[in-house]
């Protein structure tokens, strides 16, 4: 028998990375998607005593932040004060004093700072979303619910940023990649998390998709226990500079070019990279988004070649929503594991052979009994990125988010592999 004697100190690293391995949990945030607005919603607990709260998902949002104009009320609620640790972590920009109420109320203290707070619905910011730490208990590991008892987050107090949410929802949960106080980089701060999470959105407004906060293995079942994030194909995630504040915590990636049916479609490909001077065109993904939006140069290309590749006793029809610019009978479609029989589309990434490719299921939307819709937008983004990825793409796929790493990955649709992002592990609470 032939024995190896390790060092010291290489012995000691596989101990460290086995601990570490053993350690490293995920964290399951259950995603509801509501009917009426079609927007990605959380709950958490939050304040003591705790009460629930509905959060609008926000990718490129720099923190958690709610509504404290009608009745914050908590034991724990704690502001920040100026120059004070929580301030630097949190990268305030301003300090001040209750000006706006008659007396100071959480969201409105004396002597506290600020960052800014943003409603990705309306594309609007606030300046002064103040600064404060309370409990918060956010989704749960297998079995076990997870608190947190001095979570920071913002307060805001303008009912203008409330616009557009849907019923009941009271606030944003921020998922930004550079913010300390952003969720994922917050949770990291628990030595049983890391700075990477899966997001995995339910099709169905009647079950709950689910956050992974954590390095995996994400499961779900099928009805077997598969670990979705085996498959998964990654590439780089690309910093904004050039559009400040506004961009800085957003996701971009490098889409090269798009192919429908096999074949790219013709593109000005100046509008597939972020123009270096004023941070506009390039690539987006955006859970505030329902449905792809694409510049209406690449999106009239997009839209020729999507009808071109359909088969050829489909008949295209007046579309019945205004929303979309392509609108066809579904009574020659046929239908598959992977939703309705259309072209399929490719997002090639970083290099020709590195692709997300979107089936029917995500690429189409049935309107009516009769009529299916191309679920891609056209809109003059001249001054916004040429395409943004929205919600309804996403949806039954897993994206992942490596904030260390820095890479963004994609599976393909859940379906191929007969699961579902609702139908994550069932020892989950909530």
């Amino acid at each position: 028998m032939v024995t190896f004697k390790l060092p010291l100190s290489m012995l000691l690293l596989f101990l460290l990375l086995n601990i570490f391995l053993c350690s490293s949990e995920v964290l399951y945030i259950p995603v509801t998607k509501d009917a009426s607005t079609l927007e990605y919603i959380i709950e958490v607990g939050q304040r003591t005593p705790l009460i629930p709260i509905k959060l609008l998902i926000n990718l490129g949002g720099r923190s958690l932040w709610v509504d404290c104009d009608k009745g914050y009320k908590s034991s724990t609620y704690k502001p920040a004060v100026c120059n004070s640790t929580q301030c630097t972590f949190a990268k305030s920009h301003a300090c001040g004093d209750c000006i706006f109420k008659p007396q100071v109320q959480p969201g409105c203290s004396n002597n506290s700072c600020y960052i800014w707070g943003e409603n990705p619905l309306i594309n609007s910011f606030h300046d002064r979303a103040e600064i404060a730490e309370d409990v918060l208990a956010i989704g749960s590991t297998p079995g076990v619910r997870v608190t947190w008892p001095r979570f920071i987050f913002s307060c805001l107090l303008d009912q203008d940023m409330m616009r557009q949410f849907a019923n009941g929802v009271t606030g944003v949960a921020g998922f930004g990649r550079e913010s300390p106080v952003s969720i994922p980089n917050q949770l990291a701060l628990d030595s049983r998390f890391t700075k990477k999470f899966g997001i995995c959105l339910s099709s169905s407004t009647q079950s709950r998709g689910v956050i992974f906060i954590g390095s995996g293995p994400y499961y779900v079942y099928n009805p077997k226990k598969i670990d979705i994030s085996n498959d998964i194909l990654y590439t780089k995630l690309i910093a904004n500079t050039r559009g400040g504040f506004v961009t800085s915590e957003e996701y971009y990636i490098q889409v090269s070019s798009i192919r429908i049916a096999g074949q790219d479609i013709p593109l000005n490909k100046t509008l597939l990279s972020i123009n270096k001077k004023n941070g506009v065109a390039g690539t987006r993904i955006s859970t505030a988004t329902p449905f792809t939006i694409l510049h209406t140069t690449i999106y009239d290309a997009f839209k020729t070649a999507f009808i071109k590749a359909l088969p050829k006793n489909v008949t295209i029809v007046e579309p019945p929503m205004k929303q979309f610019g392509l609108c066809f009978s579904s009574k020659n479609i046929k239908s598959t594991n992977v939703g309705p029989d259309v072209p399929v589309i490719d997002f090639v990434l970083h290099k020709p052979s590195a692709f997300w490719r979107i089936y029917g299921t995500n690429s189409v939307v049935q309107v009516n009994k009769d009529v299916m819709c191309l679920a891609f937008v056209g809109r003059d983004q001249t001054w916004e990125p040429s395409i943004v990825i929205g919600g309804h793409q996403m949806e039954e796929n897993l994206l992942v988010f490596d904030l260390v790493r820095r890479n963004i990955g994609f599976s393909s649709s859940l379906k191929l592999q007969q699961a579902s992002c609702s139908k994550y592990d069932n020892t989950i609470l909530g």
